[in-house]
């Protein structure tokens, strides 16, 4: 009678022991999806960002807006065909 109890007692142990270890694991998979959830989130944020900063990029890099800067602000100009050597190998 006395192994039956130790054995019912160790049973009851186990199953609690059990019953926590499931709910533990349940408790971090929520966590580990939350936290999935933000970081896709953050991906999604940051790509928006990446994509708008490429498209600013692409505008201040222009062909036409370097041309302007250069004859503006610079005083730059295209030099004439006299001013030109060519250079052969």
């Amino acid at each position: 009678m006395i192994v039956r109890a130790v054995a019912l007692v160790l049973m009851l142990l186990a199953t609690i022991a059990s019953a926590i270890g499931v709910v533990y694991a349940r408790q971090q998979s929520r966590l580990a999806f939350i936290e999935l959830s933000r970081l896709g989130n953050e991906r999604d944020d940051l790509n928006f960002e990446f994509g708008r900063l490429q498209l600013e990029q692409a505008t201040w890099a222009e062909n036409n807006r370097i041309d302007q800067i250069a004859r503006g602000r610079l005083g730059m100009v295209s030099p004439a065909a006299a001013q030109t050597i060519v250079v052969k190998r």
